[in-house]
């Protein structure tokens, strides 16, 4: 092999490796880690206030830009039965309300990111709309969380208020209807992706 040619596959195999390192770089797709993640539902009813937590949870974040924050999608499973309040009565009625035998997970997926904002060098203001599904019902929401690079994970925190009526969901009540939860809960969540 003469020498021209030599230097022709080396600048071709180095730009060849330029251009993978680059995709690499730019898109990334991270698994949830369910163990070091959590979710929270909280609502109130006419007895007390109440929380469930969520236990079993899947999902991915796909970076479009490590370095600036910047994603490319998100998608979040929890799994109906794995929502835990401590009271058995307590879970078999979320469990009937959200419709567990035909919808076995609550999902959500970013179908846009709307911006990013950095607000220190590791921790971005994500704002975002997505698909959430809640006992076959999807409704289009925004959702805005933070999320903090550490290394070779990332953290999203966030907070969402909805209603359950808008899902189709009736608010479950126990004790023949003498106690009633209110409509409207808020969902919580820290989720830690790797």
């Amino acid at each position: 092999m003469n020498y021209t040619k030599k230097i022709g596959l080396t600048a071709l195999s180095f730009f060849a490796f330029l251009l993978l390192s680059t995709q690499m770089g730019w898109s990334q797709e991270w698994s949830l880690v369910n163990a070091e993640s959590s979710l929270k539902v909280s609502g109130t009813s006419s007895l007390h206030d109440w929380t469930i937590d969520s236990g079993k949870q899947s999902g991915t974040l796909v970076f479009k830009n490590l370095e600036t924050g910047e994603i490319e999608g998100c998608s979040l499973s929890v799994k109906v039965e794995g929502l835990e309040s401590g009271k058995r009565a307590m879970n078999k009625n979320t469990y009937k309300a959200l419709k567990h035998d035909t919808h076995k997970n609550i999902t959500f997926n970013v179908v846009d990111v709307l911006e990013t904002t950095a607000q220190s060098d590791n921790s971005f203001l994500v704002k975002t709309k997505g698909d959430l599904v809640i006992a076959g019902v999807k409704k289009r929401i925004t959702l805005n969380f933070t999320l903090i690079k550490e290394g070779s994970s990332a953290t999203l925190k966030g907070e969402k208020k909805i209603n359950m009526t808008d899902f189709n969901i009736d608010p479950p009540t126990a004790l023949l209807g003498t106690i009633t939860t209110g409509d409207a809960i808020t969902i919580t969540f820290k989720t830690k992706f790797k």
